[in-house]
């Protein structure tokens, strides 16, 4: 299972969001590159990358940006988000060095468009779920749908996705802990790997999810964190290694 950092870019600095909002921005750095070695340093196995310009856009943003990013980090994986709406950005993104592109907004508008996604591109298409209340959001999570997340989980189950990120929105940079029931549930749902996301504060909070999934037929890919690593609540390479079982 892997702890993934998450770094969120809004004109071009790395910050975090309460609950989605860009109106309650908190900038942790003017330099994500910077922040992108720092993690690189720390051991991490995986980076997790927002356009939050794009997200809200419905285009990226901040593609150059990304792109110098996926490159320092080398042989680790890099998985973005945010302003992905077509194909075409896609295979931008793929041909950047990029490992996986998550596809949200659209997906959830148009589920022919995931459909034709997956064809395409098999394996290297992870799904992105934002819930308020149990349904699903998008536009950045502007707006709430009328679309359950269990069900879609359940239905793009059976699609060639990677993993499905879940975030619940209402945790999300408030440092309250996961929905860890929400979470399982989406794994058990969907039976696809399952990254959680929105609200991890401390190592307790990855002994919960951990300890849940142990009991659960859902699979766990690993966690994001974001606000958690940058408010320093929670020590990196301590919690990798508490989901590696040596902590």
């Amino acid at each position: 299972m892997l702890l993934i950092p998450a770094i969120d870019l809004k004109d071009g600095q790395c910050v975090r969001l309460k609950k989605g909002r860009m109106d309650d921005v908190t900038v942790f750095s003017s330099d994500p590159l910077a922040v992108a070695v720092r993690w690189l340093d720390a051991g991490c196995r995986r980076l997790h990358i927002v356009d939050l310009d794009g997200a809200f856009a419905g285009e990226p943003r901040n593609r150059s940006l990304i792109q110098t990013i996926t490159e320092r980090m080398g042989n680790v994986p890099v998985q973005v988000g945010g302003g992905i709406r077509n194909l075409e950005t896609i295979a931008a993104y793929l041909e950047a060095g990029v490992s996986q592109v998550i596809v949200g907004t659209r997906a959830v508008r148009e589920p022919s468009f995931l459909e034709e996604a997956t064809r395409a591109y098999p394996n290297r298409i992870t799904l992105g779920l934002d819930a308020r209340n149990g349904m699903l959001a998008t536009e950045g999570w502007d707006r709430t749908s009328t679309v359950s997340a269990l069900e879609f989980a359940q239905w793009a189950g059976e699609l060639d996705i990677v993993a499905i990120v879940y975030t619940d929105i209402d945790r999300d940079g408030m440092l309250t802990g996961l929905n860890v029931e929400g979470t399982v549930r989406i794994a058990e749902a969907g039976n696809t790997p399952v990254i959680a996301s929105g609200g991890i504060t401390d190592l307790r909070d990855l002994e919960r999810l951990k300890s849940a999934f142990q009991e659960s037929t859902g699979t766990l890919m690993g966690a994001i964190t974001g606000r958690a690593i940058y408010a320093g609540t929670l020590d990196f390479r301590a919690g990798q290694s508490k989901l590696d079982g040596d902590g």
